[in-house]
């Protein structure tokens, strides 16, 4: 669904949490959150315009169920244990922030998200952080890396720079962060935020998602990344590299265009949508930018990203600027 397919489906809370229900619960039968009961019964209850606004946070949900076991008895709601919880905000604005970040392709800053839906910046830059959580632990980026399924095709491997220069520094290294990406021509793009650019660093995101058994490995002519494929266990004739530094950038099927296409388009959105993002969160975008790129030819990515806010346990404000 785009931004009009969710404004004219999703328009009411009750239209929202049935969307929530039927993605958390496909078979139709409500089970209980804390014992997975599906004897339970439902509480409609509506909120008074009159009460006030400390009363409106504490019944800010509309529907609500109670489980029948006797040793139970729990009473919980649609969003209990989601990225959902505890959000005094409309499931509207929720599933509008959702369609417009997950259908930008630059990305969208927590400013653009506050003047499309009326919140304030700290409430659009939360929003976009759990929504980003979504995106990290979803199923497209699994996050247990022994997990994922390693490349076995041709693969390119790079490095870059992300960060903003110093002044009277020219364009030095320093107040830089490292971002190392690994994108099979024909699959998935995977980026890391590392901590420097030595080949124990480097080796790490290759031996956790390159097969040794790979076709190719294609990197530009940085020296760490021999060492680097060795400790992979990829040896010989599979790594091939291209000399940027001598003006050579294709040799026959040998380049990094792949990847470096991926990183232009990401770092097109820090300067253009984001303007600068810090190094503590940076891995945040990083997995953003890699969940829409590999998402980019899915039917419904909006429902996929919405299953894994439900699928993914709350985030704290506290626990995020901590």
């Amino acid at each position: 669904m785009n931004l009009i397919d969710v404004s004219t489906r999703l328009q009411t809370e009750d239209q929202c949490l049935d969307f929530i229900e039927k993605v958390r619960w496909p078979d139709g039968k409500i089970r209980c959150v804390q014992c997975g009961n599906d004897k339970v019964s439902r509480i409609t209850r509506t909120v008074d315009s009159t009460k006030s606004r400390q009363q409106k946070k504490q019944n800010k949900r509309t529907r609500l169920y109670a489980c029948l076991e006797p040793t139970c008895k729990h009473r919980f709601t649609p969003t209990v244990g989601t990225l959902f919880h505890d959000s005094h905000l409309p499931l509207t604005k929720w599933f509008s922030a959702v369609a417009l970040i997950v259908h930008a392709k630059k990305g969208m800053s927590a400013k653009q998200v506050q003047r499309h839906l009326g919140v304030n910046y700290r409430t659009a830059w939360y929003m976009g952080h759990r929504i980003r959580k979504a995106m990290q632990t979803g199923a497209l980026i699994t996050p247990d890396p022994e997990s994922r399924s390693k490349m076995k095709g041709i693969v390119e491997a790079d490095e870059t720079w992300v960060g903003g220069k110093i002044r009277g520094k020219g364009r030095g290294q320093e107040n830089k962060e490292i971002v190392m990406g690994i994108r099979e021509r024909g699959g998935d793009l995977r980026l890391f935020h590392i901590p420097d650019a030595s080949a124990k660093s480097l080796s790490k995101p290759i031996r956790e998602n390159v097969s040794p058994e790979v076709e190719k490995v294609m990197t530009d002519e940085y020296p760490a990344y021999p060492l680097a494929m060795m400790a992979s266990g990829i040896h010989g004739d599979k790594h091939n590299t291209i000399r940027h530094r001598d003006k050579i950038y294709v040799r026959g099927d040998v380049h990094t265009n792949t990847i470096e296409s991926a990183f232009s388009l990401f770092k097109r959105g820090i300067v253009g949508s984001f303007h600068s993002v810090s190094g503590k969160h940076l891995y945040r975008y990083l997995s953003e930018f890699e969940y829409r790129f590999n998402g980019r030819q899915m039917p419904d990515l909006f429902g996929a990203t919405v299953a894994h806010m439900v699928d993914t346990k709350e985030m704290k404000y506290q626990d995020l600027i901590a």
